[in-house]
């Protein structure tokens, strides 16, 4: 039987806005897995979260460089705020994000890429750590394209220049005025930036994730005594709720509050008088999916205990 810790119940509290109790009943029943937990928490009724809303801390920045038809994002971590808001740190990320546009989302292709100051981006990374005295970490990098168009970039609340917590990068692909499609371009992105879609469409949904949103949900209708058929309706229905969540080109446009994103696409291409076609997108928030570290938790330990 897996010990179930103080923390575990702490994080599990934090991804679900349940109860500290329900959380440490739910890990019990899941012998320690924390998204089996949040399943269970789920199908009795005890947590509102769809889905993992990445709200783990960690510091550093995002940023982003475009180049033409191209533009790379990284994320560059570090232990404090503080060294976040450091000109050399963020002139670092800056250069490694220009230097993203060569690496075609490959981190260790980044990592390796010559710098401007010599060495590798790597070495000019060891270098800053000593310098600042602070550990830091190249995590993440990605890369979009188009052959012809435009890949618009976006940084939520800038800390400076297109670096910040939150960056987005929204590829479309057309002939249309290149200004007038990166208006259209930062629009997008800074509804990606507000609603954190998991894919560009359905099909590209994680069938894993489908799978375990339908069980959670068929479990959920079991529970009103309906038929068999009108359960099963009742569970497309709620799917269909899912993808407008999760899925870009189904969610509504956030700017008129109406619209599906294939709208405002479809809609744009008559407006620039040529095809439009949003081919991809990235999302990154600082910290997403790395783990706090353990902090005191002395009181609700005492509460659990009591």
């Amino acid at each position: 039987m897996t010990e179930i810790t103080a923390t575990m119940v702490k994080d599990l509290r934090e991804k679900t806005g349940a109860g500290m109790m329900d959380c440490k009943k739910a890990l019990n029943e899941a012998n320690g897995d924390m998204e089996a937990a949040i399943d269970w928490l789920r199908k009795k009724g005890l947590s509102a979260a769809a889905k993992k809303a990445g709200r783990v801390a960690a510091e550093g920045l995002v940023a982003v460089a475009a180049e033409g038809t191209k533009a790379a994002i990284v994320e560059v971590n570090a232990e404090t705020d503080f060294v976040a808001r450091n000109d050399s740190f963020q002139t670092f990320a800056l250069d490694a994000a220009k230097l993203a546009l060569n690496a075609g989302g490959d981190i260790e292709a980044l990592k390796n890429q010559p710098h401007a100051q010599g060495g590798t981006v790597q070495e000019v990374l060891t270098n800053l750590v000593a310098t600042i005295g602070e550990n830091m970490n190249l995590r993440r990098t990605a890369c979009l394209s188009v052959s012809q168009g435009i890949v618009a970039s976006y940084i939520h609340n800038a800390l400076a220049p297109n670096v910040g917590k939150i960056g987005v990068l929204v590829a479309l692909e057309s002939s249309a005025d290149p200004a007038k499609l990166q208006e259209l371009g930062k629009q997008i992105a800074m509804h990606v930036a507000a609603t954190r879609p998991e894919a560009l469409t359905i099909a590209e949904v994680d069938p894993k994730a489908v799978q375990r949103e339908r069980d959670i949900l068929t479990e959920q209708a079991a529970g009103s005594g309906k038929p068999a058929e009108i359960i099963a309706k009742m569970v497309e229905g709620r799917l269909r709720k899912y993808y407008e969540e999760v899925v870009l080109m189904e969610q509504v446009y956030v700017v008129d509050g109406e619209s599906r994103i294939s709208q405002v696409v479809e809609k744009a291409s008559k407006t620039l008088g040529a095809p439009v076609k949003l081919t991809g997108f990235a999302r990154y928030q600082l910290g997403e999916g790395i783990e706090k570290a353990a902090d005191d938790f002395a009181a609700e330990v005492a509460k659990m205990a009591g």
